[in-house]
């Protein structure tokens, strides 16, 4: 999801060039894919440019959704699961921990849902621009101005001059 996510925008992945990205069997991507459409959060197109992209925008997909598609419900112990036809202990009525696992469980789910795919990208590499200092009233032959070579190029931050590291004199 987060190849599909670096992605977003660009047009259908395939299987095969996210496998290699991955480092993962093909095969076994195949089977997450199916399950990740199946559940909604991926598109297939077929043909020599189709693959996989994402349904929605990775800001609006939850990792909740993520997992339960691959995995099924959230559940740490099979008495706190979310789906209510998972089977139920024996126990659970009168158990001292069941309590516990269901906390458990809602911290687990709360988490989940409140990060979003978004959240798992690298930022963006900014483009940053260099910065050249320009020494006033130097002249250089087919210039208007001349660069300081005592100042190592320093990229700084876009729209926030280079420090001053000129020479203090006293």
């Amino acid at each position: 999801m987060v190849q599909l996510g670096r992605r977003y925008g660009g047009g259908p992945a395939s299987l095969a060039d996210i496998a290699s990205a991955e480092e993962l069997p093909r095969p076994y991507l195949e089977q997450l894919a199916f399950a990740l459409r199946d559940a909604g959060l991926v598109i297939s197109t077929r043909g020599a440019r189709g693959g996989y992209e994402l349904a929605r925008t990775p800001e609006t997909i939850a990792m909740a959704d993520v997992l339960r598609a691959l995995e099924g419900p959230i559940a740490p112990m099979i008495c706190a699961s979310e789906d209510p036809t998972d089977h139920i202990c024996d126990r659970t009525a009168r158990c001292t921990v069941n309590v516990l696992w269901l906390k458990i469980r809602d911290a687990i789910a709360g988490t989940l849902e409140s990060i979003s795919l978004a959240d798992l990208l690298p930022p963006r590499p900014i483009a940053l621009e260099s910065t050249v200092r320009v020494v006033p009233g130097a002249s250089v032959p087919g210039a208007s101005a001349a660069v300081d070579s005592r100042v190592p190029a320093d990229p700084g931050v876009p729209g926030v001059p280079a420090p001053d590291r000129s020479p203090v004199t006293a």
